[in-house]
């Protein structure tokens, strides 16, 4: 598990992957002020919740690479003919990805909360939520790079497959922020990222055993 975790962040950070999602991160994180206009007061009111809107679609990026080359290619046959279990194949490129674009995008969030506006109290409750969230969603992207897996044109389809199932993250982790609920919010996103974890190895091995019949 622990050579197949090296192979996929190696592969990733070889690959620009993590360079293209914290780019892109910081991308929407810019363009939101010049959407918004110069009232430093909204910016700071919704910059939150715009840095979890960003963190969202920038976790779709690598989602079409995640599955769909090491399918083609063999690789999970190759797996399988080993004995390797695909749960556990699974689990290690949830982790591999979560690696290499978890902690980027958390020290990305500095940079995005400065250009927000951001108090220091509310970066530190981001941060949190963050750290909390990201597996989740690091999770879900395996999940639907397994489900679109082989299909044409999988890149469109992965939006809809993973944003729908990524909003309770969004909506609790942007409720987090607020400091009148944010001990419930937080602890909401921690249930909802916990039950990803657990659930997406196991939904994205049935996936990728039936890409493989």
């Amino acid at each position: 598990m622990i050579a197949l975790i090296r192979r996929d962040l190696r592969h990733s950070l070889s690959s620009g992957g993590a360079t293209l999602v914290v780019g892109f991160f910081l991308l929407v994180a810019t363009l939101f002020p010049f959407a918004i206009g110069p009232d430093a007061a909204l910016l700071a009111k919704i910059g939150g919740g715009v840095i979890w809107t960003a963190a969202l679609l920038a976790a779709l990026l690598p989602v079409e690479r995640l599955i769909g080359p090491d399918l083609d290619a063999g690789i999970f046959d190759q797996l399988a003919v080993r004995g390797r279990s695909m749960t556990l194949v699974a689990a290690a490129k949830t982790v591999a990805h979560w690696l290499s674009f978890g902690p980027p995008l958390m020290l990305a969030a500095i940079v995005a909360a400065g250009l927000l506006g951001l108090s220091g109290d509310m970066l530190l409750r981001v941060e949190i939520g963050l750290a909390i969230g990201t597996p989740g969603l690091a999770a879900l992207a395996v999940v639907t790079s397994a489900l679109v897996a082989g299909v044409r044109g999988g890149g469109a389809v992965s939006g809809l497959v993973m944003l729908p199932l990524a909003v309770p993250l969004l909506i609790f982790g942007a409720g987090s922020l607020d400091p009148a609920g944010s001990a419930g919010a937080i602890k909401l996103l921690a249930a909802v990222s916990l039950l990803l974890i657990a659930g997406a190895p196991f939904v994205a091995a049935a996936a990728i055993r039936a890409s493989m019949d």
